[in-house]
């Protein structure tokens, strides 16, 4: 059973263009999140899943550097590229984590492909996002090859194709669909902010890693975090303006399986 974890990471960002090159702690971001999901300890292979355009060199360098293979396909069917990458490594399931979670925690990565795994057979999808109850930025999906393959072939609508697991969790009368709940009981993912679209975001992650990120010690942990926050609370202000503002706003008449309680109206 091969696992591919899939960073997809592309310069071309339309709110934040360059935000994974932006610097953390002396590197790009992309780098200190390739670092923190090597920090799981699930085995896995893991590839970055950039775009064919010039404008994306230098995270096939970065790659390079990093010694992390690297796929580039299309620039904005994501889909295509997550099919192609898993191809390409003879993938049998895909995880898919986006490169805007550079506070992504390495036990959140363990936990839903462990979850995963223990139902193998049984789930044509896991995720911990339907619902969310992490901090927004912990996003980890995972698709068995097939189904991807079937989504890959059938899906048409855009979204379906610029945001690579819609089209699956939106039929859950054909697909079985697993959900990891942060095991504390609490729900986090309208209130805590942690992934990166806006300036402000770069702000409030810039600001987490420079007081917390050591050159020497494994990647910290959410529950850090979540106490230099209590112990700061203005470090949340930075971004608290977009927190609970995600994709699904864009889309909320042709989606049927994710309520407005899940999203938030840039006002």
């Amino acid at each position: 059973m091969k696992t591919l974890v899939v960073v997809q990471a592309r310069t071309g960002s339309r709110r934040l263009p360059d935000k994974v090159m932006m610097p953390l702690a002396g590197e790009p971001l992309l780098h200190r999140m390739i670092e923190r999901v090597r920090g799981a300890r699930t085995p896995f292979e893991l590839a970055v899943a950039t775009t064919t355009e010039s404008a994306d060199d230098g995270i096939r360098a970065l790659c390079r550097r990093l010694d992390v293979e690297c796929f580039s396909g299309h620039p904005t069917d994501l889909l295509e590229r997550h099919y192609r990458a898993a191809v390409s490594a003879g993938a049998d399931e895909v995880v898919k984590i986006p490169s805007d979670c550079p506070l992504i925690d390495p036990a959140v990565i363990d936990r839903v492909l462990g979850f995963h795994a223990e139902r193998r057979g049984t789930l044509d999808y896991t995720s911990n996002l339907h619902p969310a109850t992490y901090p927004d930025g912990n996003d980890v999906e995972v698709v068995p090859f097939g189904v991807l393959e079937e989504a890959h072939r059938e899906a048409a609508r855009p979204f379906e194709r610029e945001h690579t697991t819609p089209f699956i969790w939106e039929r859950p009368a054909r697909y079985r669909t697993g959900n990891v709940a942060w095991e504390t009981g609490l729900n986090y993912s309208m209130t805590h902010r942690w992934t990166i679209d806006y300036p402000e975001d770069y702000a409030f992650i810039k600001t987490i890693y420079d007081e917390l990120w050591s050159p020497t010690g494994p990647p910290f942990p959410m529950g850090e975090i979540l106490r230099l926050l209590e112990s700061r609370p203005e470090i949340a202000k930075i971004n608290a303006a977009y927190a609970g503002v995600n994709w699904y706003r864009n889309h909320a008449r042709e989606l049927t399986t994710v309520s407005p309680a899940e999203y938030r109206q840039i006002v």
